[in-house]
This record gives C-alpha cells, structure tokens and sequence, in this order.
C-alpha cells in the first residue's frame, strides 16, 4: 500500500544578525541593578543594543547615547578587584557600570562610543593601528548615517520659542538647533547657560553651502552634517553644551506667544482648560431641593437632553445638531384677567383626531313671526298697565269722597 505524500520540508528563514560598528560580550550594573548582569552588547549609531546571547538578533535592552556626557575608568567603591576592566557611562540622568574581559577591550569600547558621539576618532587612548581603523571606518558610516536624518535637538520653533524652551527645561539639555530665518536652508543654534545666577543666551548662525554646512564663527568650521554641528559645540565647550532632549516627546499644555499691545513684548501664554464636568449637574446647595422622581423610564441616548453648564463659570456652549425648541406664541396676559393655559401638544399622539358631533340647528324663524309676536305682546303689555291705571284712579276717587263726608270744611 503505498504512503501518503507529505508536504516538502519548507526551510526555516535565517534571520541576518544585524550590523553593528563593535560588538563583544559587556557586563552591565545599572542604577537599579544590584549586581552585574552579562550580555552580548552591539553599538549601531548613537544606540548601544543588548542581547541574551550572539546568535539573537532581538534585543532584550537597549541604551540612547544621545544624553551622552563622558566615560571615567575605576573600578567600584571599597572594590579590590583589577581597575582596568571597569569603566563607567555617565549619561544625563543617570550612570552606568560595565565590566570588561581585558584592559584592550576596554580601550575598544570606549573608542567606539567616543567615536559615534564625538565625530572623531579619539587620540588619547590606548588603541593599535588596526583598532583606529575600524573606529574610522565606523566614523564614516555614522557620518553617512547622520547625513540622512535629523538630529534629535532639532526642533521647528522660533527663535523666542527656543529661548522659552530652553529657560523651562534647563535638565534637558541647553543646545537647540532650529530653521533659520535666511530662507537658504540653514540652521541657527541657540543655546543657555547661566553665569553667577544670570541666564546668558547666545544665537549661532550655520550656512548651507551646498552639502556641507558652516558655522559662522571667527573661523569657519565645515561640517558633512548636522550631527557634527553639534558635536562641534559639545566638543569645542568641553561638554559644557548638551544637546536639548526632551524626555516625553509630546507636550502637556497647550501654549502660545502673544504680544503685549501695552509694552510690546511677547509673552508665552498657556490657558487654564476648564474641568470636565461629571456625569450629571450638580444640585445648588441653597436652592429648593428637588423631589426625587416617581418612577425611573429608561431613555435611550438619542432623547438625552444636553447637560446645562454651571453659570459661574465661563463655558463655551458648542452648537449640536439637536432639534431646535417649540416655542409658543401668545398675548401677553393682563393683570386683571385669568389666563387659561392651552394644553401642550402630545408629539406622540395622533394628529388626527374626531371631532364631537354638532348640536342640532333649529329653523330661524321669519322677519314677519317676529314682527307678530313683539305687537302682541306690547298689545297684552299696554292692556295690563291700562286697567292698572283705571284700577288707580277709582281707588284715588273713593278715597277723596270719604273725606268729603267726614270734614264739610275741606270742600271750600
């Protein structure tokens, strides 16, 4: 019987370990760690990776040398141990530790660091020939690596939006690089230090000359990149300058400059934004109090009403899509006069509804009955005040005779 065919083996991809300038085994003590902890460290660009092992090509850490400030040899405190496989990397913010195998390997990583952060080989180490070619040659990688990007202290702002930047983060660095104002593709570099107290500021003009750039200063310096333009300044200062790197990359506050219309200057405004209101509004404490509700509908979220905003504060009340209100137009009802309210229509109710039946109509009578009936009646009426009248006249006359009778004299 013969087998099923099985599906052809399908290699597994070779993944590329990835290129560094240097690359050798580093034991490594950060301000957290309590003990050295060995890794396979590799240095690309102004990043120094770290790995499990040599045959990893993800790395499990890694280290921005960009707040880079110097490299000082011993070893630990109290320590006994050979002080020439010590050294230490002292960043901004914090200190590093790493432990060698030999005095040359040492020598090798401090080279390479020194050579990616300064844009030199450096001439004051213990190094071989065949070592300071290699650190040129990495020279040249990074300075063709730089050429392409940006530097991370460049940022697209003015020139009074470097001087507040730097003044408002003086533990992030004190060197920025910006556009230049000459529209010829240049940069100006600013920088903050302070002087017995006082902030001094300086402004630095660097030309575009085709793919160089120059610093103007007493002598011109030429520099392949912008990368080296600031480690001109570094260097040249004695690391006086760092370059200005932020640790969050994005801002919290909302700020602008605005001019002053009274003395001219322009300040940094930054609004207060108001607080977001909670769920529902907030009862006044001095008010009535309202009476709970009766019953609890659900209401779906298309018949919510929008939340009204406290009249103590200054809200801006967007403009929503929301139905506008009916509004009911009316007389303006006097003092004097009870007003019956009309009731509201039902917007759920039918709009058609039955009228009730009209009372019946009877037949209007003729001009002629009419004219008939009010004769008889005036006739009835002036009979009746006739013989009331004669009735009054008798009783007047009886009355007058009896007297007569009684007193003779009352005739004369």
């Amino acid at each position: 019987m013969a087998s099923a065919l099985s599906p052809p083996r399908v290699p597994k991809p070779k993944y590329a370990l990835p290129s560094h300038y240097h690359e050798s085994f580093l034991e490594k003590k950060g301000p957290r760690d309590r003990d050295y902890k060995k890794f396979w460290a590799g240095l690309q660009g102004l990043t120094l990776y770290f790995y499990n092992s040599n045959r990893d090509c993800q790395h499990v850490e890694k280290l921005d040398l960009g707040a880079f400030v110097r490299l000082t040899d011993g070893a630990p405190s109290g320590s006994s141990r050979d002080s020439g496989t010590y050294f230490n990397l002292v960043l901004r913010n914090e200190e590093i530790k790493f432990k060698v195998e030999s005095l040359e390997s040492r020598e090798m990583w401090k080279g390479f660091i020194l050579t990616v952060v300064e844009l030199r080989v450096p001439s004051n180490l213990t190094l071989l020939p065949g070592h300071l070619y290699m650190m040129a040659e990495a020279l040249a990688k990074e300075e063709a690596r730089r050429a392409l990007e940006m530097p991370s202290c460049f940022l697209k702002v003015s020139r009074l939006e470097a001087q507040l930047l730097l003044e408002r983060y003086p533990e992030s660095g004190n060197l920025l690089l910006r556009p230049s104002g000459d529209g010829m593709g240049g940069v100006s570099v600013t920088t903050r230090q302070t002087l017995n107290g006082t902030p001094v500021v300086r402004h630095y003009k660097v030309k575009r000359e085709g793919p160089k750039y120059v610093i103007d200063v007493e002598e011109p310096f030429s520099c392949a990149s912008l990368h080296a333009v600031v480690s001109y300044f570094v260097s040249h200062t004695k690391n006086a300058l760092l370059p200005f790197l932020l640790d969050e990359d994005y801002e919290k506050v909302l700020g602008y400059v605005e001019a002053d219309k009274e003395n001219g200057e322009s300040v940094w405004v930054a609004p207060s934004v108001p607080a977001v209101p909670g769920p529902g509004p907030t009862p006044p404490t001095d008010g009535p109090k309202q009476p709970p509700p009766t019953s609890i509908t659900p209401v779906s979220s298309q018949d919510k009403l929008p939340q009204l905003p406290n009249p103590d504060e200054n809200y801006v009340i967007p403009i929503s899509d929301a139905p506008a209100a009916d509004y009911v137009n009316g007389d303006v009802p006097s003092p004097g006069r009870l007003v019956i309210q009309k009731p509201k229509k039902c917007h759920l109710a039918p709009k058609v509804q039955a009228k009730p039946p009209k009372p019946p109509i009877a037949p209007k009578p003729g001009l002629a009955d009419v004219t008939a009936e009010l004769e008889e009646k005036l006739q009835r009426r002036r009979a009746r005040e006739h013989s009331a009248g004669l009735a009054e006249d008798q009783r007047v006359g009886l009355g007058a005779q009896r007297v007569s009778q009684v007193d003779p004299s009352s005739k004369n």
